[in-house]
């Protein structure tokens, strides 16, 4: 699935002052790139990440997903593409405490309506593929910070989404944790899946192909990582 931006703009109307929050963003994205997008706090990257995952439109410009005008979908088109066509991993792991791993990561595919027997084999599928098959019937609070982040982007992979987004998705984890994260998406990666990475840290940028840098709600740079270095 490819994803392109037209100068998309995005302003909020906060106590009758807009402010705008994009500026003109235009960058196109392939499948199976894996491209970071980064920039200081306030720089736009949230509110780029919640259009690009549909859970946000542009004020103004064009956001085309596969060539079809997002904007112009309606609140269920928008939450169909959020359930079947896009992975969401969040830096707080998002899990329900109080079910185990397998049905934290089976919820999806309730969401979407898909009988028992196949549920279970995708989420067992996408489990296994996140190292914690032997972990299946524990609960959140039995995990690591790692483990927990590990359920997260299995949840996020069972639907089997065109376009994995993460968002600071090892801000909550030490250094060694974090890079075993990250060798997770580079695993992803490689194996097809189109990763796009919001992160405020160069360390876990490199991990990506491209480097999308915002300032002040516009692109200050897009450069492929041998040219970013």
């Amino acid at each position: 699935m490819t994803l392109e931006l037209r100068s998309v703009e995005k302003i909020y109307d906060m106590n009758s002052v807009g402010v705008r929050a994009l500026r003109g963003v235009s960058f196109n994205i392939a499948s199976n790139e894996y491209v970071a997008i980064m920039g200081p706090s306030g720089s736009g990257k949230s509110t780029l990440m919640n259009i690009i995952g549909c859970l946000d439109v542009p004020t103004s410009g064009t956001y085309l997903l596969d060539g079809a005008d997002v904007g112009s979908f309606s609140e269920d088109r928008l939450a169909e593409i959020r359930n079947e066509k896009i992975g969401f991993v969040f830096q707080t792991f998002n899990l329900l405490p109080r079910s185990d791993v397998f049905h934290n990561v089976e919820l999806p595919l309730i969401y979407a309506g898909m009988r028992p027997a196949k549920r279970r084999r995708l989420a067992e599928e996408a489990i296994a593929r996140v190292g914690l098959a032997d972990r299946m019937t524990h609960r959140p609070n039995e995990l690591s910070g790692g483990q927990r982040q590990r359920v997260a982007i299995a949840r996020s992979l069972v639907n089997q989404p065109s376009i994995l987004l993460a968002d600071e998705p090892t801000g909550n984890l030490d250094s060694n944790t974090g890079a075993e994260i990250m060798e997770v998406f580079d695993t992803l990666h490689s194996e097809g899946n189109t990763i796009i990475l919001v992160t405020h840290e160069d360390h876990i940028a490199s991990h990506a192909q491209r480097e999308i840098r915002l300032f002040d709600g516009e692109i200050a740079s897009d450069l492929l990582q041998t040219e970013a270095a």
